[in-house]
């Protein structure tokens, strides 16, 4: 079961990856949630360049998943669902 965009996780989670949008706009990226389950896992999808740039796993670890747990700790896991990662 995955929790709803409506959910105040869901917002939480999309104002911490607010965080990093700017950097993956400039090289014409972006990055969505495509779930979060009730484990606390969130999946995410790469979006633009990011969807097969050969950096998207550094950024996966040092940004958005840094980002998310820093403002989001309950999150355990974050995960792509494309791209190289």
């Amino acid at each position: 079961m995955s929790i709803a965009k409506d959910n105040s996780l869901y917002q939480r989670i999309d104002e911490a990856l607010d965080t990093i949008r700017p950097h993956l706009e400039i090289d014409g990226g972006n990055i969505e949630i495509v779930s979060i389950s009730d484990k606390m896992e969130v999946e995410i999808r790469w979006l633009g360049n990011c969807e097969f740039c050969s950096m998207s796993a550094m950024t996966m670890k040092a940004g958005v998943e840094q980002a998310i747990k820093s403002m989001v700790p309950e999150v355990i896991s974050v995960k792509a669902l494309n791209g190289v990662v």
